[in-house]
């Protein structure tokens, strides 16, 4: 895409000078962003999400100052009557199981994938929400049907929080701005800015989320990962490549139970050794940010060559850098044609006939095996090979 092109999305901001004045810094405004968008996803189609198994959702329902929450599966007859005021639907990752809301998700790539994280979409009655409270990650709230009032405002150091509900809610919050949203209109909000969104009559609002890991959280999987590579070579190492553990010039223990400097040495050596390994740290990241979300399963397909046009499934997650292709939590290594042909497929999410065809037979065999474990789809033989997302 061209970042420096006018988008409607962003009320007639491109991409790059949004990035400049907006993201991250402060909160944004913008009508008619999206008109119609989400329309296939109206209250039936939310509540029948939520009673489903693989779905996350929740009910929140306020009744004066006390607040419930019930986690999913939800049972339509468990719901509250239509006409009760002050309860809301949340249901999680939308755009896993609707392709309406996976298009939805894919018009925000003018941020990196590994930012994504979902759509989440709330159905509320009048006078619903969650209370007022400040996300630790950005978020663009997007009206799709109804109408939600917005009080908005800067909270310092993530704000006090009540523990007499069983919700993340602020304490004593001071807006600054209020909005109110029509359907089409779009509020953008930077970390640390607390904000309430109340129903004004039904409403449905979908929320497009942006990953934000803890660095403790963050480098916590990549150790892991780390450590499985280590395990892995551990394992196919053999005679000088396993680098044991060597003391021909230790003296007799004195006191056998105390851990001997040179073995904490070769420990720590080891372990500097793997961590230095910018390949490996590279690797592990890929793989980490490329993990799909928990809950996610793929249907397997039928073996099949890629032999026609492919686009990735929704569920799929693909990333790249200089070095590999990611795919769902798996590293691979690829260059030339084939590294370009991959890194086409992540970026635009499918591949022609024509390119698949311009393809190494071992990158075809790739694309098969993907296939095979529904992480790819085959598109119809119509499929435009310049056409661009």
């Amino acid at each position: 895409m061209d970042p420096d092109r006018p988008m409607t999305l962003l009320g007639g901001m491109s991409a790059a000078l949004f990035m400049r004045r907006h993201w991250q810094k402060k909160p944004l405004v913008i009508r008619d962003a999206l008109p119609g968008a989400l329309a296939e996803v109206d209250r039936a189609r939310l509540l029948a999400l939520a009673a489903e198994d693989g779905v996350e959702s929740r009910l929140v329902v306020r009744s004066g100052r006390r607040w419930s929450v019930r986690h999913g599966p939800i049972a339509r007859r468990s719901l509250p009557p239509r006409g009760t005021p002050a309860w809301t639907v949340l249901v999680q990752g939308v755009d896993l199981h609707d392709d309406a809301a996976h298009r939805l998700l894919r018009r925000f790539r003018f941020i990196a994938d590994a930012r994504l994280d979902d759509v989440m979409c709330s159905w509320a009655a009048d006078g619903g929400g969650v209370g007022p409270h400040v996300d630790s990650y950005d978020v663009f709230l997007l009206q799709t049907a109804g109408r939600r009032r917005w009080r908005v405002g800067r909270v310092r150091g993530g704000g006090r929080l009540r523990d007499d509900v069983p919700l993340q809610m602020l304490v004593g919050f001071a807006p600054s701005e209020e909005w109110l949203l029509e359907p089409g209109d779009m509020l953008y909000l930077p970390p640390g800015w607390g904000h309430d969104g109340v129903a004004v009559g039904e409403c449905i609002t979908a929320s497009i989320g942006f990953r934000a890991p803890a660095g403790a959280e963050l480098a916590a999987d990549l150790l892991e990962r780390i450590a499985e590579a280590a395990r892995d070579d551990a394992s196919a190492a053999v005679g000088a490549a396993a680098r044991r553990y060597r003391d021909p010039d230790a003296a007799a223990a004195g006191k056998p139970a105390r851990i001997p400097v040179e073995l904490r040495r070769f420990a720590n050596a080891a372990l500097d050794r793997r961590l230095a390994d910018d390949l490996a740290r590279c690797r592990a990241l890929g793989e980490v940010l490329s993990e799909p979300k928990p809950g996610v399963w793929f249907a397997p397909g039928p073996s099949r060559s890629a032999s026609a046009a492919v686009a990735l499934d929704r569920r799929t997650r693909m990333l790249y850098d200089d070095r590999f292709v990611y795919v769902n939590g798996e590293a691979y290594r690829a260059s030339g044609r084939d590294a370009a042909l991959l890194r086409r497929l992540a970026d635009e999410r499918r591949l022609g006939a024509k390119s698949v065809a311009q393809a190494s037979a071992a990158a075809r065999a790739l694309l098969a095996e993907w296939l095979h474990a529904g992480w790819c789809v085959h598109q119809g033989d119509g499929f435009d090979d310049e056409e661009k997302t």
